[in-house]
Protein backbone atom coordinates (compact mmCIF):
# COMPACT_ATOMS: atom_id res chain seq x y z
CA UNK A 1 0.00 0.00 0.00
CA UNK A 2 2.83 2.22 0.48
CA UNK A 3 4.36 1.26 -2.66
CA UNK A 4 1.28 2.45 -4.41
CA UNK A 5 0.78 5.33 -2.59
CA UNK A 6 4.27 6.87 -3.11
CA UNK A 7 4.20 5.95 -6.84
CA UNK A 8 0.58 7.87 -7.03
CA UNK A 9 2.49 10.55 -5.36
CA UNK A 10 5.21 10.69 -7.43
CA UNK A 11 2.91 10.51 -10.63
CA UNK A 12 1.05 13.85 -9.36
CA UNK A 13 4.18 15.44 -8.79
CA UNK A 14 5.56 14.37 -12.38
CA UNK A 15 2.42 15.64 -13.24
CA UNK A 16 1.93 19.10 -11.84
CA UNK A 17 5.91 19.62 -12.90
CA UNK A 18 4.60 19.34 -16.77
CA UNK A 19 1.60 21.58 -15.85
CA UNK A 20 4.03 24.68 -14.50
CA UNK A 21 6.68 23.65 -17.01
CA UNK A 22 3.60 24.02 -19.81
CA UNK A 23 2.55 27.80 -18.63
CA UNK A 24 5.83 29.31 -18.02
CA UNK A 25 6.59 28.43 -21.54
CA UNK A 26 3.22 30.20 -22.64
CA UNK A 27 4.11 32.71 -20.38
CA UNK A 28 7.72 33.47 -22.08
CA UNK A 29 5.55 33.83 -25.58
CA UNK A 30 3.72 36.53 -24.62
CA UNK A 31 0.60 36.85 -27.10
CA UNK A 32 1.77 34.21 -29.06
CA UNK A 33 2.75 30.62 -28.91
CA UNK A 34 5.56 28.48 -27.88
CA UNK A 35 6.79 26.78 -31.24
CA UNK A 36 6.64 22.66 -31.27
CA UNK A 37 10.77 22.37 -31.39
CA UNK A 38 10.43 24.12 -27.99
CA UNK A 39 7.79 22.46 -26.76
CA UNK A 40 9.41 19.37 -27.80
CA UNK A 41 12.86 20.06 -26.42
CA UNK A 42 11.09 20.61 -22.76
CA UNK A 43 9.20 17.62 -22.95
CA UNK A 44 11.60 14.97 -23.98
CA UNK A 45 9.08 12.37 -22.86
CA UNK A 46 5.74 13.92 -25.68
CA UNK A 47 8.19 15.32 -28.02
CA UNK A 48 7.19 11.95 -30.96
CA UNK A 49 3.75 12.01 -29.82
CA UNK A 50 2.84 15.86 -29.98
CA UNK A 51 0.10 16.69 -32.38
CA UNK A 52 -0.37 20.26 -33.96
CA UNK A 53 -3.56 21.83 -33.85
CA UNK A 54 -2.11 25.50 -32.63
CA UNK A 55 -0.29 26.47 -35.43
CA UNK A 56 -2.21 26.58 -38.91
CA UNK A 57 -1.35 25.29 -42.12
CA UNK A 58 -2.84 22.66 -44.88
CA UNK A 59 -0.91 19.05 -43.81
CA UNK A 60 -1.91 18.03 -47.52
CA UNK A 61 0.02 20.96 -49.02
CA UNK A 62 2.81 20.15 -46.64
CA UNK A 63 3.07 17.10 -47.67
CA UNK A 64 2.60 18.16 -51.63
CA UNK A 65 5.56 20.59 -51.19
CA UNK A 66 7.93 17.84 -49.28
CA UNK A 67 7.16 15.45 -51.91
CA UNK A 68 8.22 17.87 -54.59
CA UNK A 69 11.76 18.92 -52.36
CA UNK A 70 12.89 15.48 -51.89
CA UNK A 71 12.92 14.85 -55.52
CA UNK A 72 14.23 18.21 -56.81
CA UNK A 73 17.16 17.51 -53.90
CA UNK A 74 18.36 14.13 -55.80
CA UNK A 75 19.72 16.45 -58.34
CA UNK A 76 23.09 17.49 -55.93
CA UNK A 77 23.03 20.93 -58.06
CA UNK A 78 19.79 21.97 -56.64
CA UNK A 79 20.51 20.94 -53.04
CA UNK A 80 24.00 23.17 -53.02
CA UNK A 81 21.69 26.15 -54.73
CA UNK A 82 19.87 25.79 -51.77
CA UNK A 83 22.45 25.77 -49.23
CA UNK A 84 25.48 27.71 -50.71
CA UNK A 85 23.81 30.08 -52.68
CA UNK A 86 22.92 33.61 -52.38
CA UNK A 87 19.18 33.89 -53.09
CA UNK A 88 17.61 36.64 -56.21
CA UNK A 89 16.75 39.59 -55.04
CA UNK A 90 13.23 40.39 -53.84
CA UNK A 91 12.29 42.32 -57.45
CA UNK A 92 12.82 39.06 -58.89
CA UNK A 93 11.55 36.51 -56.72
CA UNK A 94 7.95 38.67 -57.18
CA UNK A 95 7.70 37.65 -60.78
CA UNK A 96 7.41 33.80 -60.45
CA UNK A 97 4.31 35.13 -58.05
CA UNK A 98 2.96 37.36 -60.59
CA UNK A 99 3.14 34.41 -62.94
CA UNK A 100 1.54 32.50 -60.51
CA UNK A 101 -1.56 34.63 -59.54
CA UNK A 102 -1.22 37.32 -62.87
CA UNK A 103 -0.63 40.23 -61.26
CA UNK A 104 1.98 42.77 -62.30
CA UNK A 105 5.36 41.65 -59.96
CA UNK A 106 6.10 45.55 -59.90
CA UNK A 107 2.81 45.84 -57.37
CA UNK A 108 4.33 42.83 -55.35
CA UNK A 109 6.27 42.99 -52.49
CA UNK A 110 8.13 39.83 -51.44
CA UNK A 111 8.45 39.61 -47.29
CA UNK A 112 10.17 36.90 -45.10
CA UNK A 113 7.29 35.73 -43.95
CA UNK A 114 3.67 38.02 -43.90
CA UNK A 115 4.92 39.19 -40.91
CA UNK A 116 7.49 41.48 -42.24
CA UNK A 117 5.45 42.23 -44.86
CA UNK A 118 2.88 43.41 -42.08
CA UNK A 119 5.15 45.58 -40.16
CA UNK A 120 6.62 47.58 -43.20
CA UNK A 121 3.21 48.05 -44.51
CA UNK A 122 2.15 49.15 -40.78
CA UNK A 123 5.11 51.35 -40.49
CA UNK A 124 5.16 52.87 -43.56
CA UNK A 125 1.70 53.60 -45.38
CA UNK A 126 -0.22 54.02 -42.28
CA UNK A 127 -0.21 57.59 -41.02
CA UNK A 128 -0.73 58.00 -37.25
CA UNK A 129 -4.31 56.25 -36.48
CA UNK A 130 -6.02 52.74 -37.44
CA UNK A 131 -9.08 51.03 -36.35
CA UNK A 132 -8.85 47.52 -35.63
CA UNK A 133 -11.43 45.30 -35.70
CA UNK A 134 -11.18 42.88 -32.58
CA UNK A 135 -10.39 39.62 -31.98
CA UNK A 136 -7.33 39.68 -34.35
CA UNK A 137 -3.99 38.33 -34.93
CA UNK A 138 -1.98 40.42 -32.67
CA UNK A 139 0.68 41.52 -34.70
CA UNK A 140 -1.50 44.08 -35.92
CA UNK A 141 -1.45 46.25 -33.05
CA UNK A 142 1.71 45.07 -31.55
CA UNK A 143 3.15 46.58 -34.47
CA UNK A 144 2.37 49.77 -34.50
CA UNK A 145 5.02 52.79 -33.73
CA UNK A 146 4.51 54.24 -29.87
CA UNK A 147 3.48 57.40 -31.95
CA UNK A 148 0.32 55.43 -33.10
CA UNK A 149 -3.44 56.07 -32.43
CA UNK A 150 -4.98 52.48 -32.29
CA UNK A 151 -8.41 52.33 -31.65
CA UNK A 152 -10.17 48.72 -31.82
CA UNK A 153 -13.69 47.86 -33.06
CA UNK A 154 -15.25 44.97 -30.70
CA UNK A 155 -17.24 42.28 -32.54
CA UNK A 156 -20.07 40.75 -31.36
CA UNK A 157 -20.11 37.14 -30.42
CA UNK A 158 -23.17 36.90 -30.61
CA UNK A 159 -23.89 37.63 -34.23
CA UNK A 160 -20.61 34.67 -34.27
CA UNK A 161 -18.25 38.06 -34.98
CA UNK A 162 -19.24 38.81 -38.31
CA UNK A 163 -18.76 42.54 -39.13
CA UNK A 164 -21.53 44.41 -39.62
CA UNK A 165 -20.22 46.22 -42.54
CA UNK A 166 -22.38 49.34 -42.29
CA UNK A 167 -21.85 50.07 -38.34
CA UNK A 168 -18.21 49.42 -39.12
CA UNK A 169 -17.82 52.11 -42.17
CA UNK A 170 -19.62 54.64 -39.60
CA UNK A 171 -17.48 53.65 -36.87
CA UNK A 172 -14.48 54.44 -38.73
CA UNK A 173 -15.61 57.56 -40.50
CA UNK A 174 -16.23 59.28 -37.10
CA UNK A 175 -13.19 57.80 -35.62
CA UNK A 176 -11.34 60.06 -37.72
CA UNK A 177 -8.44 57.28 -38.09
CA UNK A 178 -6.46 57.09 -41.26
CA UNK A 179 -6.33 53.34 -41.64
CA UNK A 180 -7.90 50.08 -41.19
CA UNK A 181 -7.18 46.11 -40.98
CA UNK A 182 -9.39 43.41 -42.20
CA UNK A 183 -8.29 39.94 -42.30
CA UNK A 184 -10.69 38.26 -44.37
CA UNK A 185 -11.30 35.27 -42.97
CA UNK A 186 -10.50 36.52 -39.67
CA UNK A 187 -8.13 35.38 -37.32
CA UNK A 188 -8.76 33.85 -34.30
CA UNK A 189 -12.38 33.35 -35.25
CA UNK A 190 -12.80 31.94 -38.81
CA UNK A 191 -15.37 34.99 -39.98
CA UNK A 192 -15.82 35.87 -43.25
CA UNK A 193 -16.90 39.33 -45.38
CA UNK A 194 -18.22 38.11 -48.53
CA UNK A 195 -16.17 39.81 -51.67
CA UNK A 196 -19.12 42.38 -52.29
CA UNK A 197 -19.52 43.80 -48.60
CA UNK A 198 -15.92 43.67 -48.48
CA UNK A 199 -15.73 45.85 -51.62
CA UNK A 200 -18.44 47.79 -50.55
CA UNK A 201 -16.78 49.11 -47.05
CA UNK A 202 -13.57 49.97 -49.41
CA UNK A 203 -14.93 52.12 -51.76
CA UNK A 204 -16.64 53.89 -49.03
CA UNK A 205 -13.21 53.84 -46.84
CA UNK A 206 -11.61 54.85 -50.39
CA UNK A 207 -10.38 58.55 -48.81
CA UNK A 208 -8.14 56.39 -46.19
CA UNK A 209 -4.80 56.65 -46.00
CA UNK A 210 -4.10 52.73 -46.18
CA UNK A 211 -6.39 49.67 -46.06
CA UNK A 212 -4.88 46.56 -45.08
CA UNK A 213 -6.68 43.65 -46.36
CA UNK A 214 -4.93 40.33 -45.02
CA UNK A 215 -5.92 37.05 -46.84
CA UNK A 216 -3.71 34.62 -45.31
CA UNK A 217 -6.93 32.21 -45.01
CA UNK A 218 -8.62 33.01 -48.31
CA UNK A 219 -7.72 29.43 -49.95
CA UNK A 220 -10.25 27.92 -47.84
CA UNK A 221 -12.77 30.38 -47.99
CA UNK A 222 -16.03 29.77 -50.46
CA UNK A 223 -18.78 31.39 -52.00
CA UNK A 224 -20.71 28.50 -53.66
CA UNK A 225 -20.63 24.69 -54.01
CA UNK A 226 -17.41 25.39 -56.99
CA UNK A 227 -14.92 25.94 -54.23
CA UNK A 228 -13.50 28.27 -56.76
CA UNK A 229 -10.62 30.31 -55.16
CA UNK A 230 -10.87 33.92 -53.56
CA UNK A 231 -7.99 36.43 -54.38
CA UNK A 232 -8.65 40.43 -53.07
CA UNK A 233 -6.02 41.49 -55.37
CA UNK A 234 -8.12 43.22 -58.01
CA UNK A 235 -8.79 45.63 -55.07
CA UNK A 236 -5.78 46.98 -55.45
CA UNK A 237 -6.19 47.94 -59.03
CA UNK A 238 -8.87 49.67 -58.62
CA UNK A 239 -8.71 51.31 -54.77
CA UNK A 240 -4.86 53.00 -54.77
CA UNK A 241 -5.19 52.98 -50.73
CA UNK A 242 -5.58 48.97 -50.55
CA UNK A 243 -2.76 46.57 -49.67
CA UNK A 244 -3.32 42.86 -49.85
CA UNK A 245 -1.41 40.55 -47.11
CA UNK A 246 -0.52 36.92 -48.09
CA UNK A 247 0.95 34.41 -45.98
CA UNK A 248 2.06 31.12 -48.02
CA UNK A 249 2.18 29.03 -44.72
CA UNK A 250 -1.56 28.75 -43.92
CA UNK A 251 -2.42 27.33 -47.22
CA UNK A 252 0.82 26.17 -48.10
CA UNK A 253 1.77 24.51 -45.03
CA UNK A 254 5.62 26.08 -45.26
CA UNK A 255 5.70 27.96 -42.23
CA UNK A 256 9.24 27.18 -41.85
CA UNK A 257 9.99 28.19 -45.59
CA UNK A 258 9.02 32.06 -44.29
CA UNK A 259 7.33 32.95 -47.67
CA UNK A 260 4.97 36.05 -47.66
CA UNK A 261 3.95 38.79 -49.88
CA UNK A 262 1.69 41.73 -50.03
CA UNK A 263 0.12 43.51 -53.10
CA UNK A 264 0.02 47.36 -53.38
CA UNK A 265 0.78 50.46 -55.90
CA UNK A 266 4.36 49.87 -57.55
CA UNK A 267 4.85 53.09 -56.03
CA UNK A 268 4.84 52.06 -52.84
CA UNK A 269 6.77 48.64 -53.42
CA UNK A 270 9.36 50.86 -55.08
CA UNK A 271 9.67 52.67 -51.65
CA UNK A 272 9.79 49.50 -49.60
CA UNK A 273 12.53 48.39 -51.78
CA UNK A 274 14.11 51.85 -51.70
CA UNK A 275 14.69 51.31 -47.64
CA UNK A 276 16.49 48.06 -47.01
CA UNK A 277 14.06 45.23 -48.35
CA UNK A 278 16.07 44.09 -51.27
CA UNK A 279 17.30 40.69 -50.47
CA UNK A 280 15.90 39.65 -47.76
CA UNK A 281 14.75 36.31 -48.67
CA UNK A 282 15.85 32.52 -48.38
CA UNK A 283 16.99 30.59 -51.26
CA UNK A 284 14.12 27.93 -49.70
CA UNK A 285 11.55 30.85 -50.38
CA UNK A 286 12.67 31.42 -53.65
CA UNK A 287 12.39 27.75 -54.34
CA UNK A 288 9.14 27.68 -52.88
CA UNK A 289 7.50 30.44 -54.83
CA UNK A 290 9.27 28.98 -57.99
CA UNK A 291 7.70 26.24 -57.66
CA UNK A 292 4.39 27.84 -56.97
CA UNK A 293 4.59 29.82 -60.55
CA UNK A 294 4.72 25.91 -62.05
CA UNK A 295 1.05 25.34 -63.76
CA UNK A 296 1.40 21.79 -62.43
CA UNK A 297 2.31 22.15 -59.41
CA UNK A 298 -0.62 24.71 -58.65
CA UNK A 299 -3.23 22.46 -60.12
CA UNK A 300 -2.17 19.96 -57.86
CA UNK A 301 -2.62 22.06 -54.95
CA UNK A 302 -6.26 23.25 -56.27
CA UNK A 303 -6.84 18.99 -55.87
CA UNK A 304 -5.44 18.76 -52.08
CA UNK A 305 -6.94 21.95 -51.29
CA UNK A 306 -10.50 21.27 -51.78
CA UNK A 307 -9.81 18.04 -49.93
CA UNK A 308 -8.81 19.73 -46.86
CA UNK A 309 -11.68 22.07 -46.94
CA UNK A 310 -13.84 18.77 -47.14
CA UNK A 311 -12.04 17.73 -43.81
CA UNK A 312 -12.91 21.34 -42.53
CA UNK A 313 -16.41 20.70 -42.98
CA UNK A 314 -16.23 17.67 -41.49
CA UNK A 315 -14.04 18.67 -38.14
CA UNK A 316 -16.96 21.56 -37.55
CA UNK A 317 -20.00 19.11 -37.96
CA UNK A 318 -18.14 16.83 -35.29
CA UNK A 319 -17.34 19.20 -33.00
CA UNK A 320 -20.80 20.43 -32.84
CA UNK A 321 -22.18 17.13 -31.46
CA UNK A 322 -20.09 17.75 -28.24
CA UNK A 323 -21.90 19.12 -25.17
CA UNK A 324 -21.48 21.98 -23.49
CA UNK A 325 -19.20 23.69 -25.94
CA UNK A 326 -20.07 26.62 -28.50
CA UNK A 327 -18.32 25.95 -32.12
CA UNK A 328 -18.56 29.31 -34.31
CA UNK A 329 -18.42 29.01 -37.94
CA UNK A 330 -15.45 29.11 -39.57
CA UNK A 331 -14.61 29.91 -43.44
CA UNK A 332 -10.48 29.34 -42.63
CA UNK A 333 -8.48 26.34 -41.62
CA UNK A 334 -9.44 26.68 -37.83
CA UNK A 335 -12.50 26.91 -35.45
CA UNK A 336 -13.21 28.42 -32.62
CA UNK A 337 -15.04 27.39 -29.78
CA UNK A 338 -16.19 28.43 -26.73
CA UNK A 339 -16.01 26.78 -22.92
CA UNK A 340 -18.87 26.24 -20.80
CA UNK A 341 -17.40 23.93 -17.85
CA UNK A 342 -13.88 23.97 -17.93
CA UNK A 343 -11.31 26.90 -18.52
CA UNK A 344 -9.38 27.46 -21.79
CA UNK A 345 -6.48 27.46 -19.76
CA UNK A 346 -7.19 24.02 -18.23
CA UNK A 347 -8.48 22.17 -21.04
CA UNK A 348 -5.09 23.59 -23.33
CA UNK A 349 -3.15 22.29 -20.32
CA UNK A 350 -4.98 19.30 -20.13
CA UNK A 351 -4.83 18.40 -23.52
CA UNK A 352 -1.46 18.46 -23.90
CA UNK A 353 0.30 16.90 -20.46
CA UNK A 354 -2.96 14.01 -20.77
CA UNK A 355 -3.18 13.37 -24.82
CA UNK A 356 0.04 15.67 -26.54
CA UNK A 357 -2.26 17.64 -28.51
CA UNK A 358 -1.19 20.88 -28.63
CA UNK A 359 -3.87 23.69 -29.34
CA UNK A 360 -4.26 27.41 -28.86
CA UNK A 361 -5.52 28.98 -25.65
CA UNK A 362 -7.36 32.19 -26.36
CA UNK A 363 -7.15 33.95 -23.42
CA UNK A 364 -4.91 36.28 -24.44
CA UNK A 365 -6.73 37.61 -27.43
CA UNK A 366 -8.22 41.16 -27.18
CA UNK A 367 -12.12 41.21 -27.77
CA UNK A 368 -12.46 37.99 -26.68
CA UNK A 369 -15.50 37.42 -23.15
CA UNK A 370 -15.65 33.96 -22.41
CA UNK A 371 -13.46 30.86 -22.35
CA UNK A 372 -11.95 30.44 -25.54
CA UNK A 373 -9.65 27.66 -27.44
CA UNK A 374 -8.62 27.78 -31.36
CA UNK A 375 -8.39 24.47 -32.37
CA UNK A 376 -6.38 23.74 -36.27
CA UNK A 377 -7.76 21.37 -38.95
CA UNK A 378 -5.62 18.66 -39.23
CA UNK A 379 -6.04 15.16 -41.18
CA UNK A 380 -9.11 13.02 -40.63
CA UNK A 381 -7.66 10.78 -37.87
CA UNK A 382 -5.77 13.75 -36.15
CA UNK A 383 -9.41 15.28 -36.33
CA UNK A 384 -11.23 12.25 -34.32
CA UNK A 385 -8.24 11.78 -31.93
CA UNK A 386 -8.63 15.61 -30.75
CA UNK A 387 -12.74 15.31 -31.05
CA UNK A 388 -12.45 12.41 -28.56
CA UNK A 389 -10.05 13.88 -26.14
CA UNK A 390 -12.09 17.41 -25.66
CA UNK A 391 -15.36 15.38 -25.26
CA UNK A 392 -13.33 13.46 -22.44
CA UNK A 393 -12.51 16.05 -20.96
CA UNK A 394 -15.07 18.47 -21.16
CA UNK A 395 -18.16 16.06 -20.63
CA UNK A 396 -16.38 13.26 -18.50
Amino acid sequence: MHIEETSLSAESIRYDSMLAKFKSLKYSSGTHSPSISILSKNFPELSSDIIDFCFLSNPYASDLFLNQLKEDIKQDSVLEKLIAHYPSQNTQIANYIGCAIGCDPNKIFVGNGAIEAIQAVIQNFCGKSMVIPLPTFSSYYEFVPNKFNTIFYIKNKLDHFLLNKGHFVDFVKKSAADSVVLINPNNPDGSYIPFGHLEMIVDELSYLSCIIIDESFIHFAYEDESLLPIMHQSLVDKYPNVVVIKSMSKDFGVAGVRAGYAIMTADRVKQLIGNGYLWNSNQFSEYFFELFSRAEFRSTYEVVRKKYIGDIRCFYQELQKIKNIVVYPSMANFILIELKTISAEELTLKLFVQYAVYVRNCNDKKGLSGEFIRLAVGKETQNNYLIRAINKLVNG
